[in-house]
This record gives structure tokens, C-alpha cells and sequence, in this order.
């Protein structure tokens, strides 16, 4: 005998707990699962405490710098490693307690703990419990991908999962990955004081974006004494004495990187190959993604997918969007759909790249007549005045209806000037705005104009 329910919701990350919160508040009766954490990959793995750790990463290296500050720091600056991970820990744990007490005690909600299984279109089944609704939402995640690389079975790793369990400081950290979470915890790690080597099988750092902003970032991290290695088109790990070693056959340098720790850091998987999503009949892509229509519903009537595990966006922000457009449509009468948001994201290394709207790349291969701007931080002078100065700021726009169509903020604050650009996105505004437009003093963002100034026909 199945329990019935209006509505059940698999998997608390970002959206999921929100999306079950307005259904039980209209009156509906809601059935949440949870197999293991609740919070999901922000709060657990993810952004809180990632960002956390950079903190204290950030901590130690101004630190290091305050002579130039004309401050005096005695002795040489050691890093407690058990203290930043019990700092990130209490962090994590209380959020995570949260969310739990949160679906706990919100009415007509009901938690179940455990693994949910697909037994038919309607049908869940959780720990011997079949539960049952007309409407089901998933909101899975996903997890780190790991690699068939020769030797990898033979030897220990650690993911983004396994580095938040690490109390300790590496001897030599080498990163196989070079995009953001690769770059985030090899920056991160250096500063704590470790040698830190990124391997990456492409010709440049972060492949998605522009060249330009990959050089740039290559080389604020080789300033701080990371070795980037690229091109390592033919990797393979090895055990050696109690590290490791990676084969990295790159055109220069040696052709091994001998470490003491190994992290895999070169993509993501969704956690959808234990679901049974064949008893529903729910479709998924070759890399196990579910396929979702415009306004996330699934090749199933009265089946959603929210989240990491739907692949269109891969961040806490397009998850709880996601949860938006859905309770939108569901619940308050609204058409809203995935394509009206603009991509938006930023990389968390120090200083930090905000992203909104298109590459160059992107915005050329829709054959318009295009405008850039580009302003250096060292142009700055708040990023002058923090001894910040790396980085720059790049703005394109639509020559003829001067609507700006991306930004790179790559620099001091660049994530929160790039929310500023993102604004004037939805506003659909010309970017003559930034113009008119009087900004505070002394900030990043009141740059914005000098940037515009810049703007020239991109050759």
C-alpha cells in the first residue's frame, strides 16, 4: 500500500528545500527524501565551505603581505590546519542543521531518510516505503567525476568531497584539473603553504572563457608559486614511495609530477544512475543529465528536475533559480522559463572573476557588430589602494542596439561589480545608462563608466 502525497521532492539542495516549503504553504501535503545530506553540495561540499577555506587561505596571505601595509607580524605566519577545518566544520554544520530543521518542522512536510527509487511515473520507493503523487520534482545533484585514468585504482585521491575531511597540510598538492574548482583549492592550498602543481590536459587554464582571461589568471597564480602544467594530453598515476606520481606527457618540462596528495578535480557527474529513472520512464542524456524541457519538466507528465542534475546550469544560483521558475509557473499562474535568465557565475580565486552574459567567443558567433571595453584594475583606485591591482575589467556590447551582451570582471570585488552589469542586462538598458549613472566613492563599480569610454569596434 503506497502513502499519497500532493507532492514529493527528491533531494535537498538549493531548490528543493524552497520548491517543497511554498507547496506545503498553499496547502499541500509534501513528502521530502533525503539520502544523505541535507543541504545538498553547497552547503556540504560546495560553496560554503569552499569559500570558507578560501577565507582562511586569504587570512594567511594578506598576513604574509602586511609589511607592505607598514604592518609588523612576528615571526613566520603558520596556518593551523585542524583550526581552519573545525572553522569550516561549525560553519557547514550549522547550515546544514538548518536546512534539516527547517523541512523538520514546516508543516505538511513529512522527511524521509534514505535512498529514493523510481517505481513507476508515480511511484517512489524509500527504505521499503512506496510513496506516492502526481507531481514529483528532483533535485539529485551531483558529485565529482572520476576519471578511468591508468593507475588511478591502484592509488589514493581525494575530490572536492574528500578535501573537506583534510586537517593536515600537504606536502605537495598536485591538481588535475585546471578550471574552478581545480584553481579554488590549488590557490587555496598554496597560501595555507603547500607546493601546489595543476595539471590540465587543455592548451590553457579554464577553457570556457576567453584566452585572455585564462592567461590572466594563469598568471596570477604562478605569481604566488603554483606550476601550472598544461597540455597533459596523456595523463596516468602511479604510486611512488608514500605520493604519488602523474604522468602528465606535456611538450615542456619534466615528463612526471611527483606529489604527495592527488586531487581530481575535472568535472562533474549527475546523481541520477540509482534512481531507476527507467521505471518512470524519465530520460537522461549520454552523460546521465536529465533532459528537461524549457520549463524543466521531464519527458514524464508530472515530473520536474531542478538542479545540478538537470544540466542546465551548474551552480547554487541557477539551482534556486530553477526553483522559481517552477514555483512560479506551478503555484502563482507565471510562463517563466529557463532561457530568460542570462548566464551568470564567478571563479573564486583571489581576486575573483564575475561573469555575466557572453564570451567574445559566444557573443562573435552570433555575427553581430560588436563593441569591447577593456579597463586594467591597476587603473583602479580601490584595487590600488589594497595593493590589488591584478586583473581587468572587459565589456561587450551590441554596436547597433548598444545593449550589453557580456562581461569579465577579472580583479578586486569583480563578483559584485559584475551583479551590477548583470542588472542592466535584465533591464534590457543601454549601455549609455552607465554614463548618466552616479556611483559611489571610492569602489570598483564607479569604474563602470571609465569602462564604457573605452568601448571600440571589436576587429
Amino acid at each position: 500500500m503506497a502513502t499519497t502525497y500532493d507532492a514529493i521532492v527528491i533531494g535537498t539542495g538549493q531548490s528543493g528545500p524552497s520548491l517543497a516549503e511554498r507547496m506545503a504553504q498553499a496547502g499541500m501535503k509534501v513528502a521530502v527524501i533525503e539520502r544523505k545530506r541535507f543541504g545538498g553540495t553547497c552547503v556540504n561540499t560546495g560553496c560554503i565551505p569552499t569559500k570558507t577555506l578560501v577565507a582562511s587561505a586569504r587570512a594567511a596571505h594578506v598576513a604574509r603581505r602586511a609589511a607592505e601595509f607598514g604592518v609588523r607580524v612576528g615571526g613566520k605566519v603558520a596556518v593551523a590546519m585542524k583550526k581552519v577545518k573545525a572553522r569550516k566544520d561549525a560553519i557547514v554544520a550549522k547550515s546544514n542543521r538548518g536546512v534539516a530543521r527547517w523541512m523538520r518542522t514546516t508543516p505538511n512536510i513529512t522527511v524521509y531518510k534514505g535512498h529514493a527509487r523510481f517505481a513507476g511515473p508515480s511511484q517512489v520507493r524509500v527504505d521499503g516505503e512506496t510513496l506516492e503523487a502526481g507531481k514529483i520534482f528532483i533535485n539529485v545533484g551531483g558529485r565529482a567525476t572520476v576519471p578511468d585514468m591508468p593507475g588511478l585504482a591502484d592509488v589514493p585521491y581525494l575530490t572536492n568531497s574528500g578535501m573537506m575531511d583534510v586537517d593536515f597540510l600537504p606536502r605537495h598538492l598536485v591538481v588535475v584539473g585546471g578550471s574552478y574548482i581545480g584553481l579554488e583549492f590549488g590557490q587555496m592550498y598554496r597560501r595555507f603553504g603547500s607546493r601546489v602543481t595543476i595539471v590540465e590536459r587543455g592548451d590553457r587554464l579554464i577553457k570556457r572563457e576567453d584566452p585572455e582571461i585564462s592567461d590572466a589568471v594563469k598568471k596570477i597564480l604562478e605569481a604566488e608559486g603554483i606550476e601550472v602544467r598544461l597540455k597533459a594530453e596523456c595523463l596516468s598515476v602511479a604510486r611512488r614511495g608514500q605520493g604519488v606520481s602523474v604522468g602528465v606527457d606535456c611538450r615542456r618540462g619534466a615528463r612526471q609530477v611527483a606529489g604527495s596528495h592527488l586531487l581530481l578535480a575535472i568535472g562533474r557527474v549527475p546523481n541520477t544512475d540509482d534512481l531507476d529513472l527507467d521505471k518512470a520512464g524519465v530520460e537522461t542524456d549520454k552523460s546521465g543529465y536529465i533532459r528537461v524541457d524549457d520549463q524543466l519538466a521531464t519527458s514524464v507528465p508530472g515530473i520536474w528536475a531542478l538542479g545540478d542534475c538537470n544540466g542546465r546550469g551548474a551552480f547554487t544560483h541557477t539551482s534556486y533559480n530553477d526553483y522559481e521558475i517552477v514555483a512560479s509557473n506551478l503555484l502563482d499562474g507565471g510562463s517563466r522559463r529557463v532561457t530568460d535568465r542570462i548566464p551568470a557565475y564567478a571563479l573564486y580565486i583571489d581576486p575573483p572573476l564575475g561573469r555575466a552574459g557572453m564570451t567574445e567567443r559566444e557573443a562573435r558567433a552570433t555575427g553581430r557588430k560588436l563593441l569591447v571595453g577593456r579597463l586594467d584594475m591597476a587603473s583602479v583606485g580601490r584595487a590600488r589602494e589594497r595593493g590589488e591591482t591584478q586583473g581587468f575589467m572587459k565589456l561587450l556590447v551590441d554596436a547597433e542596439s548598444q545593449r550589453i551582451l557580456g562581461a569579465a570582471m577579472l580583479g578586486i570585488e569583480g563578483d559584485e561589480v559584475a551583479q551590477s552589469v548583470l542588472g542592466l542586462m535584465y533591464a534590457d538598458q543601454p549601455v549609455s545608462l552607465i554614463r548618466r549613472a552616479m556611483y559611489v566613492h571610492p569602489t570598483v563599480s564607479e569604474y563602470l563608466p571609465s569602462l564604457v569610454e573605452t568601448l571600440k569596434p571589436l576587429e
